[in-house]
């Protein structure tokens, strides 16, 4: 029980994270930029090293962990090829959520489709903090808190990347803000299912594996050009950093 209640300082962080996504107002690229940042501390310094140590074992040379990783990178981009999302011409990254110039609009429902399914990774993201939580109580009360200190912490930016990442797909605010809440939601709803029974590590590590690629796709196949493209680059880059930093310092803490 005392893993439902640390949760929901998840819980509450998820719904900051989004809250903040919100108010962004004209400064939409400077956001992105900054959630790109989140993104790659968020694979970098957390999920591929969680899914390294929890599925650790190597096929053909390789960690299992990374295969999914990479299996992760390439699901999204052959998704992404085959609803023909991108174009040839790098001049039109900033048309993912506009008409081009020459008057063809990309298929609404494909561009929608790509957000509900990166924000609902993040929900899966979510459930599995949820979880961590859980079994990390079930090891003791110290082990316990050390994981939910991590998990609140960067739950702010799951958050943060749900509403945004939903929204930048052409996705309206009454779906965006009910993915906000599904992803705070499932923090809790993971910690509390660890009460009935435990995810097994290793299958638990293929999966942050998988959504560690998934996620790195995104932030630079799709949010670094979007937020790029209608500014100068100096102020959006240096968000990138700052997002970086920040998941480094947040995580390096929380440790």
């Amino acid at each position: 029980m005392t893993a439902v209640l640390v949760s929901a300082g998840a819980f509450l962080m998820t719904l900051l994270g989004g809250f903040v996504a919100q108010r962004t107002g004209d400064r939409r690229h400077l956001v992105l930029g900054f959630a790109a940042g989140l993104m790659l501390g968020v694979v970098a310094f957390d999920l591929l090293p969680e899914a390294i140590n929890a599925a650790p074992q190597e096929l053909h040379g390789v960690p299992q962990a990374l295969l999914m990783f990479a299996a992760g990178f390439l699901t999204i981009h052959i998704v992404e090829r085959s609803v023909a999302i991108h174009r040839s011409h790098e001049g039109e990254y900033a048309a993912h959520s506009h008409a081009h110039a020459h008057g063809h609009r990309d298929g609404p429902g494909d561009k929608q489709g790509v957000g509900l399914t990166a924000a609902g990774a993040l929900v899966g993201h979510s459930l599995m903090d949820g979880f961590a939580i859980g079994a990390a109580f079930q090891a003791g009360s110290t082990v316990g808190t050390v994981v939910a200190i991590a998990v609140v912490a960067h739950d702010f930016a799951d958050g943060f990347n749900t509403y945004t990442i939903t929204r930048m797909y052409g996705n309206d605010r009454r779906r965006a803000l009910a993915l906000l809440g599904a992803d705070a939601l499932a923090p809790v709803t993971g910690a509390g299912i660890t009460l009935l029974f435990s995810i097994p590590e290793h299958l638990l590590g293929l999966y942050l594996g998988f959504f560690a690629g998934f996620l790195l796709y995104l932030a630079t196949s799709d949010i670094l050009p979007e937020a790029h493209s209608p500014h100068p680059s100096r102020s959006t880059l240096l968000c990138t950093l700052l997002g970086v930093g920040f998941m480094w310092l947040v995580l390096g803490f929380a440790d």
